[in-house]
């Protein structure tokens, strides 16, 4: 068993090393670029994530720096949902897939398209 504690100065969404390499090498290739990460309405559950590759933030984001060269905006709307959040990057088979290990997610829908939270 493990204890946590809460860090108020920890970042709201963190990135594993494979997925810091991985989002390293598509900043590389497109450019001057961000990662923005954000939520939709979507699928059964309620909630999708978005990931897109933009030129800047946008009004509200929060600014991270989850690894060396890699900025990530974190729509400030969607951070209620979102803190404490993992993105990881996971072989499944010949494929590999970006993961979202969020511990505010109470329920996912079969696919894993979208996810709920507890209100």
């Amino acid at each position: 068993m493990t204890v946590a504690s809460f860090d108020p100065n920890a970042q709201a969404v963190t990135m594993t090393a494979a997925a810091a390499q991985h989002f390293g090498q598509k900043i590389a290739q497109a450019g001057d670029k961000i990662i923005r990460l954000s939520t939709k309405t979507s699928g059964c559950t309620g909630y999708a994530y978005v990931l897109d590759l933009v030129d800047g933030p946008q009004e509200g984001d929060e600014i991270l720096t989850p690894a060396d060269a890699i900025t990530l905006a974190v729509d400030g709307k969607a951070l209620a949902l979102l803190r404490g959040t993992e993105i990881d990057l996971v072989t499944e088979g010949v494929n590999q897939v970006v993961k979202f290990n969020n511990p505010n997610v109470v329920a996912e829908c079969g696919c894993g398209e979208s996810f709920s939270v507890s209100e």
